[in-house]
């Protein structure tokens, strides 16, 4: 999540499936570089990957999100608080 283009690829994907071809078009960056993002997301569950013929598609795992925000909101602190104790 630290790397800027990996980033950009999940916020890509937030509207929906995109093929490798289409994500590699918008970076001037090598077709294979970006194959190694594409890796590295599908690596830590944040993308899917689907084959369909000749064509490789990638979207967001958002269960991964989803647990995440769960996670993150145990934080936030209780709304209806009680009287402390």
């Amino acid at each position: 999540m630290s790397d800027t283009v990996r980033r950009e690829i999940l916020v890509m994907l937030k509207s929906g499936k995109m093929s490798a071809g289409d994500i590699a078009s918008r970076f001037n960056l090598t077709h294979a570089t970006v194959s190694h993002h594409l890796s590295r997301l599908k690596s830590a569950d944040l993308v899917f990957e689907s084959k369909m013929k000749n064509f490789i598609f990638y979207e967001l795992n958002t269960t991964v999100f989803d647990d995440l925000l769960l996670w993150i909101s145990q934080f936030k602190g209780n709304d209806n608080s009680d009287e402390e104790l």
